[in-house]
């Protein structure tokens, strides 16, 4: 089983996920797109017995603007390291925090809110997929 490493901007935490992610690919929403600063969220989702903390936890600062989304950062140099989604039993490691994982994006999600149109033939959800909850309507590219 794959194992890939990672750290917060300054190296003060340090993570470790398991395994193969649930889910890759790219959020626009408004919320993902303030929290990184960016046009758009690239992002793998993992159950949560596949991700831990080797480093630093007690470093790991969260904010909660939504029920949705614990995101989790470094307290030290403020850099980002995931988002729990306690809603989906999920947790977003941050397609950068983890640079040896292979990024293969399968969707866009939240693309109704996009600001940065991408042309790359993968599905664009409105909103969410069925199954996660959301409408399951795509929008074309």
């Amino acid at each position: 089983m794959a194992t890939h490493k990672g750290t917060c901007f300054c190296g003060a935490v340090e993570i470790e996920v398991t395994g193969d992610p649930e889910a890759m690919g790219y959020c626009h929403c408004e919320s993902c797109r303030s929290w990184s600063a960016g046009p758009v969220n690239a992002f793998t989702l993992w159950k949560p017995e596949a991700v831990s903390v080797t480093k630093g936890a007690e470093r790991i600062g969260r904010f909660m603007k939504t029920p949705n989304s614990g995101r989790q950062f470094c307290t030290e140099c403020g850099g980002h390291i995931m988002t729990d989604h306690p809603t989906m039993q999920l947790i977003d490691v941050y397609a950068a925090t983890i640079p040896s994982l292979d990024f293969r994006p399968a969707l866009h999600v939240n693309y109704a809110e996009t600001v940065l149109p991408m042309k790359d033939g993968l599905p664009k959800f409105r909103d969410m997929p069925a199954e996660a909850g959301g409408s399951g309507e795509t929008l074309a590219e």
